[in-house]
């Protein structure tokens, strides 16, 4: 919308022209978001408060939990207000990119909002059935990865890009290119919502992730930067930097709220539908394999789950008695069991985002 009318008023002022550049719609975007979350948090944490929207902490996890017991959840709605909202005021409209991210975002979110809003305002500890929670999770994931993949204009859009190789991809066609972005989106949007179990564990690495994402979606964006790289070049993939400098600064905002102890939680509002954004972004900038490296922890975290619920199964069919891999599951909570502080847990999660986001972006240069 401010790009429209900056454009509008370029033709007659170039000093508005500055906002045809990417990087700074990018920069203000984060900066917009940030201020959203910061005016409107104490705000809508109130609401959730008063509608009694509280948390309901696992009597079977770590007992110093308990203690979050009735702390205002569904927080996730204000990194969606506040990235809605950017993105609208920043991001160039008629961008298609820019509309699928934002509507698959959304699309989770509404999932996330209504099995939150079934847990705690109608008391109902299953909330949304597992099996319409993935049915939902499958219609937008899979009305994204079709989309993209018909509407794809070139080989190079639907091929798996292998780091630390100049020229080395694999084709996938069509089909292979939908069913595999449709496992990217909905696969990275439950690992996101499995890690968020501490106060501030899920947010910050998905920020971190994002920021690098959108440098990823800026080199895709750009012809000379791509060819120079040895990436794929994705004609108007660069504006998802845009939208991911909004997920940026919406994140912090949020963590302001979130660190601990928290004041809000995010809730599967938010939790899914971070993931889902982050899994349709590297999968239009061709980086499903970097993501995965760059969000290791929320790979580790799932892996944890399945490892321990299929052992436990495993066991108790041929022992008779259900045996444990970790002390308790997801993987976060194993650490606070053996002894670990959740603040320790957290930041020492997060130094080793930090690392792995580092080592991704170095696929840029080490092909």
């Amino acid at each position: 919308m401010l790009l429209l009318i900056a454009q509008w008023l370029g033709q007659d002022i170039r000093a508005f022209n500055v906002f045809n550049y990417i990087t700074l719609r990018m920069v203000l975007a984060a900066m917009t978001s940030l201020l959203i979350s910061f005016v409107a948090g104490p705000g809508v944490i109130r609401w959730l408060a008063a509608k009694k929207i509280g948390q309901a902490v696992r009597t079977d996890g770590p007992q110093t939990h308990l203690v979050k017991t009735g702390t205002p959840t569904m927080g996730g709605v204000l990194i969606l207000i506040a990235i809605g909202i950017t993105t609208l005021l920043w991001g160039d409209l008629s961008n298609r990119y820019v509309w699928v991210v934002l509507v698959v975002t959304l699309g989770f979110g509404a999932v996330g909002w209504y099995d939150d809003w079934k847990k705690v305002v109608y008391r109902d500890p299953n909330g949304l059935a597992s099996r319409w929670k993935f049915f939902w999770q499958s219609v937008f994931g899979l009305a994204a990865a079709v989309y993209l993949g018909l509407s794809a204009t070139g080989p190079a859009q639907t091929e798996v890009i292998i780091p630390f190789f100049k020229a080395f991809s694999y084709p996938l066609g069509v089909i292979g290119f939908i069913t595999l972005t449709y496992f990217v989106i909905v696969g990275t949007s439950n690992a996101v919502n499995l890690t968020d179990g501490l106060d501030g564990l899920a947010i910050m690495p998905t920020v971190m992730v994002a920021a690098a994402l959108a440098v990823f979606a800026y080199v895709a964006g750009h012809a000379g930067y791509a060819k120079y790289l040895f990436l794929p070049y994705v004609p108007g993939a660069g504006e998802l930097a845009v939208f991911l400098g909004a997920l940026c600064g919406a994140g912090l905002g949020f963590l302001w709220f979130n660190a601990y102890p928290a004041e809000v939680f995010m809730g599967d509002v938010g939790a899914l539908a971070l993931g889902a954004a982050l899994g349709t972004v590297a999968v239009i900038v061709r980086q499903e394999i970097v993501l995965l490296i760059m969000g290791g922890v929320f790979v580790v975290e799932t892996l944890s789950v399945m490892l321990q619920v299929s052992w436990f199964k495993y066991t108790k069919k041929r022992y008779g008695e259900g045996r444990r891999i970790l002390l308790m599951a997801p993987l976060h909570h194993h650490f606070e069991q053996k002894g670990w502080k959740e603040t320790q847990v957290v930041v020492r999660f997060w130094i080793i985002t930090i690392m792995l986001v580092l080592f991704g972006l170095s696929t840029l240069k080490l092909r």
